[in-house]
Parts: C-alpha cells; sequence; structure tokens
C-alpha cells in the first residue's frame, strides 16, 4: 500500500535472531486482544499506555522489589530513530515489544532479548514542518484484535498487521494543510473503540477540535466530539463566532471505568490566553481546561467540571486516575474540601493532578461532583474554589486587561505537571507525580486575536522563588490528601511507575533513573544513562523473568528547561534500554 514501507526480516534470519517459539508465535499463534483482556490484563503484559483502562501507571509484578532493586542490570538496548521528540511507551503482548518511535515508525522486538521482528516506517509528507512544528511525536500504540493501531503525524489513524507490520487499513482524519492538528498521543482502545485526541492549531479553526472513535478492525469514523461549546449550544464564548473559537485540544489520553462505561478526557487552553481578547475575563469557554465524561457509544457529553479559566496557557489534559476510595481530606494541607464528604463511605473517584497548575482535584466519577482539592506546587492562579459548588476562582491579580500588561505567573506554561505521567499503588493508595517548580513573567502582546502568535503572550520561565530544585516527586494520599513524602531534585523529575514490589520508577533530565521505596521515599537504586530519560517506563515479564524498560531522548520540555539550567550537560541520544535482575 502507498504511504508506508515495512520491513520484515527474512524467516532464515529471524531464526537466528530470535527464538522460533517467538517467531512462531508472532506468525502463526497469535491470540488476538479482546476487550476482556483489555480490561483485565495479564500481569506479564503491559498492553496500553498506562497499562489499564483506570490510568495507573501501575504492575502487579514483585520479582523486582525493594530488597533486590539494587542487583538490576542492562539486559539489551536499542537505538531508536531520531527525532526533535522521543517520548514512547512500549506495549507488550505475550513476549513481543511494540515500540514507537519519534517519526511514525513502529518496530516488534523480542522482549526478551531485544532483537528486531518487523519494523514500520512511515514515509510523511515533505512540507509536513511547514504546518506542524512538532511532528515527530509518537507517546503510545494501541493493540486490539491482530492490530497494531496509532495516530500519525500527518493525521491519520493506521493500523498494522501484528505478524507482519503491514498496513491493514489508514484513515484520513484531517487534511493537514487546511486543518492542521497536532496527534502526539495516540488512541486508546475502548469498548471496541480507538479514542484519541489531538490539538488543533488556529489555523485549523474550530471544527478540528474534536475526540474521535474509529472501529479498530477497518478504520471507519464512528464519532467525533467537538471540545468546544457551539453558539446555539450555550453563551460561554458570549457572542463570539464559530470560526473565532480556537484551540481547545484535547492532546493526552484518556481513562475509562467500564461499570459506569464512561471515558474520562481531558482539555488544554484556548488560543488566544487572555480571555481579555476573546469576549471578556468573566467568560468560561467551554469546554477548555475540563474533565469531560463521554458516553462510548455516541461521543457525548454526561457531565463536564471544569478546573480553571485558563489566560496563561496552563492546559487540564492529563492523566485521570481512576480509583475507589475511602475520601477524608485533611483540612491542614486540603484547601478546598466539599463539607458533605462522608469520610465513612467508599467513594468511586477521579483523582490526580490533571493540569499544569500542580493542583490535585478529586472528583466523584459519576456524577462530577467535587470532593477536595489541594495545590502542591507553588501556584497562583487559582484563588478559591468553592468547596460545594466546585466552582474555581481565578486569582484577580493575574488576569490580564490589555496588551502590555505583565503578570509574574506560577507555574509557567511547562508546568507545574505536564506530560510527564504520575502513577497509583493500591498497595498505599497513594498517587506519585513528578512536578516542576517554575513561575514565569508573561506578557500579554495581542490587540486582536492573531492565529499565527496562538496564545498571544510572551514569558521567561524561571525558577519558583525558595524552590529546592527544580524537580520534585510528591507521594500524596488519595484518601486524605496528605503529602506521604517529597524528593526533590536538581533537574525536571519525568515519568512514573509504580509496581507490586513496592517500588516507584522513574527519570529525570540529567538521565537519572532512580527506584524509590514506596512507602518512604527512599532512593533504592540509581542508575545514569546520559541522556533525559523523557519516554514512560514499564514493566513486564517473559518467561517468568520480570525486566524494566525506559527509554531517553529530546523532548520540548526538557529542551526548554535547559534555559532555567544553564549548566545542565546532558545528550539528547533516542535511546531504550531494558533491565532485569541478574
Amino acid at each position: 500500500m502507498s504511504g508506508f514501507r515495512t520491513f520484515l526480516l527474512a524467516s532464515s534470519l529471524c531464526t537466528l535472531m530470535a527464538p522460533v517459539s517467538v517467531w512462531a508465535q508472532l506468525a502463526n499463534g497469535f491470540v488476538p486482544v479482546t476487550d476482556e483482556l483489555l480490561e483485565n490484563p495479564d500481569p506479564q503484559d503491559w498492553l496500553m499506555w498506562r497499562r489499564t483502562q483506570d490510568g495507573w501507571g501501575f504492575s502487579p509484578l514483585d520479582q523486582i522489589d525493594r530488597t533486590n532493586i539494587a542487583s538490576l542490570e542492562l539486559v539489551w538496548s536499542q537505538a531508536l530513530n531520531e527525532g526533535t521528540v522521543q517520548e514512547g511507551t512500549p506495549l507488550v503482548y505475550d513476549g513481543i515489544m511494540y515500540m514507537p518511535h519519534p517519526g511514525d515508525m513502529v518496530q516488534a522486538l523480542n522482549a526478551a532479548t531485544g532483537e528486531t521482528l518487523w519494523e514500520y516506517r512511515r514515509e510523511r509528507p515533505e512540507d509536513l514542518l511547514d504546518y506542524l512544528a512538532f511532528s515527530d511525536t509518537n507517546r503510545a500504540l494501541s493493540i486490539y484484535g491482530d492490530q497494531i493501531i496509532f495516530t500519525t503525524n500527518d493525521d491519520y489513524i493506521v493500523g498494522l498487521d501484528v505478524r507482519s507490520g503491514e498496513v491493514s487499513w489508514e484513515t484520513q482524519i484531517f487534511d493537514f494543510h487546511t486543518h492542521p492538528v497536532q496527534q502526539s498521543s495516540g488512541p486508546i482502545i475502548i469498548k471496541g473503540k480507538a479514542v484519541s485526541g489531538r490539538t488543533c492549531q488556529p489555523p485549523a479553526g474550530p471544527d478540528a477540535c474534536v475526540i474521535t472513535a474509529h472501529d479498530p478492525e477497518t478504520g471507519e469514523e464512528l464519532w467525533r466530539l467537538n471540545t468546544i461549546e457551539r453558539p446555539e449550544e450555550g453563551d460561554s464564548w458570549g457572542d463570539l463566532l464559530w470560526e473565532a473559537r480556537w484551540h481547545v485540544g484535547a492532546w493526552m489520553m484518556p481513562s475509562y471505568d467500564p461499570e459506569l462505561d464512561l471515558i474520562y478526557m481531558g482539555t488544554s487552553v484556548t488560543a488566544p490566553a487572555p480571555k481579555y481578547l476573546l469576549a471578556g475575563n468573566d467568560k468560561n469557554y467551554l469546554y477548555h481546561n475540563s474533565t469531560l465524561a463521554i458516553d462510548p457509544d455516541d461521543g457525548h457529553i454526561v457531565w463536564y467540571y471544569q478546573h480553571l479559566v485558563d489566560h496563561w496557557d496552563l492546559d487540564h489534559p492529563f492523566e485521570r486516575l481512576l480509583v475507589d476510595t475511602l475520601v477524608a481530606p485533611d483540612p491542614a494541607e486540603v484547601a478546598w474540601i466539599n463539607p458533605v464528604i462522608d469520610p465513612d463511605k467508599q467513594y468511586r473517584v477521579l483523582t490526580g493532578i490533571p493540569g499544569k497548575t500542580g493542583v490535585v482535584y478529586t472528583l466523584d466519577r459519576e456524577t462530577g461532583e467535587f470532593l477536595w482539592a489541594r495545590p502542591t506546587v507553588k501556584q497562583t492562579v487559582v484563588g478559591d474554589i468553592d468547596g460545594t459548588s466546585g466552582v474555581v476562582t481565578v486569582n484577580p491579580d493575574m488576569l490580564f486587561q490589555q496588551a502590555g500588561d505583565t503578570r509574574e505567573v506560577c507555574p509557567s506554561a511547562q508546568g507545574g505537571k505536564n506530560w510527564q505521567a504520575g502513577a497509583y499503588s493500591p498497595q498505599t493508595n497513594m498517587m506519585y507525580y513528578s512536578l516542576q517548580n517554575t513561575c514565569f513573567d508573561v506578557t500579554a502582546i495581542l490587540e486582536e486575536p492573531d492565529q499565527e502568535t496562538s496564545y498571544g503572550i510572551i514569558g521567561r520561565e524561571k525558577l519558583a522563588p525558595d524552590a529546592p530544585g527544580l524537580g520534585s516527586v510528591y507521594a500524596i494520599s488519595a484518601a486524605t490528601g496528605r503529602t506521604a513524602w517529597i524528593f526533590n531534585m536538581p533537574g525536571t523529575a519525568l515519568s512514573l511507575l509504580a509496581t507490586g514490589g513496592g517500588l516507584v520508577i522513574g527519570g529525570d533530565i540529567e538521565g537519572n533513573v532512580r527506584a524509590f521505596d514506596h512507602e518512604s521515599g527512599e532512593v533504592l537504586w540509581e542508575i545514569n544513562l546520559g541522556s533525559a530519560v523523557t519516554g514512560y517506563p514499564v514493566t513486564y515479564a517473559v518467561d517468568g523473568r520480570q525486566y524494566l524498560a525506559v527509554s531517553t531522548g529530546p523532548s520540548v520540555t526538557t529542551n526548554n528547561q535547559r534555559r532555567i539550567l544553564p549548566d545542565l550537560k546532558v545528550n539528547n541520544e533516542s535511546r531504550l534500554y531494558v533491565f532485569a535482575l541478574p
């Protein structure tokens, strides 16, 4: 088929490079992946971005634990395709790893040895960079039936045969020439549908700001949900025409509760960001910076909660953790509490840090009712949250009234939190987050909206006042909101993984990978890989042996924050590393 190149190793070479059993399993004995398997995955596998639909980033594997992690050794390593952004997540199913590379490349690998089984490279349009600035990002793949499914940087969704890497189908979602959207995060399979979001650059207009669902077997589009309220649906954008409503993206992946049958997905800022440039500072501009609870059958919004009316590019599209827990927030650390919470009741909550502010929000995930919220890193934009209604009031001192207004805002547009994923452990009922202690001096620069200037602000990022370092890892109780421990570091902390062995594992901008005791935060193992650890770490097992996979490379966030850390000396090599016990 046109538009791709697949390299399938000859059978004689494969016999030399990979155990016959692995090759035979891939070629002839592949067991299709079902909805039931995705809802209850085998502990040895990692079948989606955060392993499970609840967004936890937790593996029950416990062969590698607190007593033996210090003995971990490198088993194999693999160079990744070069590109401007490397933030990939390996999928592992029945001993085979499927790895997304920068630049729309996918490999199938023997997960125990690293030998390549097949490789797919998409032929990308020569003018892609003229329309999309960061066209290398590919954070995650999906697997369903016998297909590997991913969204491409030239705005297609593609299905690859797991046995060969050949294209089974491809569906164009947008023509990037007329509707440039950035599809950086890939789909999640939910109820037999490949659900994906995207950014929508202002020249694309509001029609491009959509969450879509596709048939993972054929590529047929099943529904699309617009993330911007239409004029006939309400007045949250004032009297702005439809064509003037821009840039409410959903550029990270959703979570899903199969019992409630609800998808949970977050959204981003408007463009421009300062609201004096739109319909005024008193409007809400739905559905930006919100959690959307979505019906997977037809894509309609069941409920929404808006976390912040955003004037500074403080997106809220990040992972939502779905947890069943007692809810008894501690007023000593939790700033905003719903007064009707029953501390003896088990709640089905949506929790975590959904946005760049670093504020933890906990909602009833069935109804969207606000339960509690608390800050973590320094933030100056959320002034108050009404405990009863959950309505968020913006700090009026941070608002822009006209071009030229300058504010010191914390965190910066790099976060707080960003695309780096946190994790949750059911063993401790704690969530773990890598956060950044940043602020920026930001100026509004437009007299009227301008698609080319996008956000309408310009700022200089800096370390937050009195911060112990740029990066911090927080451990926070999902029940009480109390901080169990904090680990501070000079550089940016990156994505985390929690395991049944009592470990929290993650890397940083300086190339360090650390394993923390999930209860105390004690560092039990540390290694330096020489490049920023930008990929999402995963753990899996093959033939009874547990492995840990981490990857390095460049990212927009880590590259930008080198300005705060001018003395930082670290490479940007894109490479995958796999460790195991001796």
